[in-house]
């Protein structure tokens, strides 16, 4: 098939991939995985993580992209099944739970910091990274599709098959909770 994929809208890109035209599946993976990954990286802070959602998000579209039928935005679909990947990754974390670093590897026994002229500003970025992923997961990705990704209220609601009432409760909680987590201090976070 010779055409440029590159001026065809998402919706009709997903309709080629689904056909089988690998062009338009690459032009989608192309325009979204940066989109992808971050969303995987905010929803669980962590970058081995992220890029494994990414890479599992992008099977599962090659492997669901027949089922996309233009009810929804195209990017509001594959929101919703990174979020799926995301769920899943924590529902068998919960499972086989296991210790790594921030950039996926196995800590070593005993690690120390390296103090310097930013440490209190490493701590507090620290502090922050770890009361959002102390979050329960509702309340984290309310707060980061609002409060990171700019999502109003009703966008957030409909990717996510809620009412905006809900949204709207579940940023709230989530801000009160992040206020008491950082009142607390860094003990309460365990860093």
């Amino acid at each position: 098939m010779n055409h440029d994929t590159t001026k065809l809208h998402d919706e009709e890109l997903a309709r080629l991939a689904a056909a089988g035209d690998a062009m338009a599946f690459g032009e989608i993976h192309d325009r979204h995985r940066v989109r992808v990954y971050s969303i995987a990286l905010r929803m669980t802070g962590n970058a081995a993580d992220a890029e494994d959602i990414t890479q599992e998000s992008f099977l599962r579209l090659f492997l669901r992209i027949g089922s996309f039928r233009g009810e929804a935005m195209f990017t509001t679909w594959l929101y919703r099944l990174v979020v799926n990947e995301v769920k899943m990754h924590f529902r068998y974390r919960s499972k086989r739970p296991e210790v790594q670093t921030s950039d996926g590897e196995m800590p070593e026994g005993d690690m120390r910091f390296v103090r310097h002229a930013y440490s209190h500003q490493v701590i507090d970025r620290l502090a922050i990274e770890k009361a959002v992923q102390s979050l329960p997961l509702g309340y984290r990705t309310a707060f980061v599709q609002h409060d990171f990704e700019g999502y109003k209220h009703k966008e957030s609601a409909h990717l996510l098959g809620y009412t905006d009432g809900t949204s709207k409760s579940q940023l709230h909680r989530a801000r009160v909770r992040l206020r008491e987590l950082l009142s607390e201090g860094t003990s309460a976070l365990q860093l």
